[in-house]
């Protein structure tokens, strides 16, 4: 590249990151080190006092982590990103850097069900509160903010509903009430979507999602600005530990090396699947962003660049014709987990949504008869085959 140029996507997600030692390796290198040597006392004193920057501790530093922030910094447009040990350690932290007691967040109601635990649970209990509201419904997240609202909080796509909402609009109500806005962007990723670029002052990511691709390790970021991001959900992280192994934080690199073909490809069989299975008998409902009866189908080109990966649809009968459904593929991994090459199949109400309340699954629109696909890179006649045994079942 030539100085001035702005590399693309692709070239981010390869190069980025990446200081070669004077070893001369090609791939970077995994520092399995739980600490680093000093020159001298004084260089060490400097360090920790914070008057010279390096590496102190792998706990918050580690040049392979940091090869890592670095480059999904570079993807999202933030100007920090901080790893964690998983997606729930960066929301946590996130909570953790941007709240006190008597705090109150407002939270779209559509989100993962560990999530919602996080807040109604362990938060309370330190005197922060929580509104839920409809996730699309802009009237209702003027209406829930209050003076001590700290935090807006979302994701979008939902899951597993894959709503929609409008980031823009959102942020600006954010900023106007003087509060961040957080959006978790793990359905899309960087690929699809850029929350920051759309007014979002955090990125939240589980990066044992698509950011790795290959169901392979547990891992999470938080992207933002130098101070959010670089001051106070670090602090947190230097502080209480919840941190990404060196060894994670590898594979994650590899994985952001592809992360633009896997999702470009994993968003076109999405697409077919979804429109497949609107035909099929056995189907009452597909929630997909990429077919024109989705309620937010219109935000799809403007804000998120594909439908994404994700395809959820409901039966009739309940959880007994899911279960079914279900039970009888055999090519499609029942896991709750997502993202990973191999399609995966799980059944939300007694999995990812499994410890929420019925009152709060139906509040969130999670029906017995759901069943939620994340779409994998298998020939898509074998996917549509297996699915088709089940619904023969039903």
């Amino acid at each position: 590249m030539h100085a001035g140029e702005t590399p693309g996507f692709a070239t981010l997600a390869i190069r980025t990151g990446h200081h070669r030692t004077p070893e001369g390796e090609h791939c970077e290198p995994i520092y399995t080190t739980s600490s680093f040597v000093f020159a001298s006392a004084a260089e060490a004193a400097a360090r920790f006092g914070g008057d010279e920057a390096g590496n102190i501790y792998s706990r918050f530093t580690n040049p392979t982590v940091r090869a890592f922030e670095e480059r999904l910094a570079a993807l999202e447009g933030g100007e920090r990103c901080v790893a964690t040990a998983s997606g729930m350690a960066a929301i946590l932290a996130t909570c953790l850097g941007s709240l006190r007691a008597g705090d109150h967040i407002v939270s779209s109601r559509a989100i993962f069900g560990s999530t919602t635990v996080l807040f109604n649970k362990y938060l309370a209990r330190f005197g922060v509160e929580t509104s839920y509201v409809d996730l699309a419904d802009l009237d209702a997240w003027a209406a829930a903010i209050r003076p001590n609202t700290r935090l807006l909080f979302l994701e979008t796509p939902s899951n597993p509903l894959t709503e929609m909402a409008d980031i823009r609009i959102l942020a600006d109500l954010a900023h106007h009430h003087g509060c961040p806005l957080a959006v978790d962007n793990c359905f899309c990723t960087p690929a699809l979507q850029r929350p920051l670029a759309l007014g979002a002052d955090l990125v939240i990511h589980s990066a044992t999602k698509y950011l790795d691709g290959q169901g392979r390790c547990l891992g999470g970021a938080v992207v933002g600005d130098a101070q959010r991001v670089g001051e106070e959900v670090f602090g947190v992280i230097r502080t209480a530990g919840p941190t990404m192994s060196p060894f994670n934080a590898w594979i994650f690199l590899k994985g952001l090396e592809t992360l633009e073909l896997r999702m470009l490809a994993h968003a076109r069989a999405a697409q077919a699947l979804a429109e497949w299975l609107v035909d099929q008998p056995a189907v009452t409902r597909v929630h997909y962003p990429g077919l024109a009866s989705h309620p937010q189908h219109a935000l799809v080109g403007p804000q998120q660049r594909t439908g994404g990966g994700i395809v959820a649809f409901e039966v009739e009968g309940g959880r007994e014709a899911a279960w079914r459904v279900i039970d009888a593929t055999r090519l499609l991994s029942i896991t709750a987990n997502l993202g990973d090459t191999k399609t995966t199949i799980t059944h939300p109400a007694t999995t990812t949504h499994g410890r929420l309340s019925p009152a709060e699954r139906a509040a969130a629109g999670i029906g017995e008869g759901l069943i939620r696909i994340a779409v994998g890179l298998e020939d898509l006649g074998d996917i549509q085959a297996d699915l088709a045994r089940g619904f023969a079942r039903g």
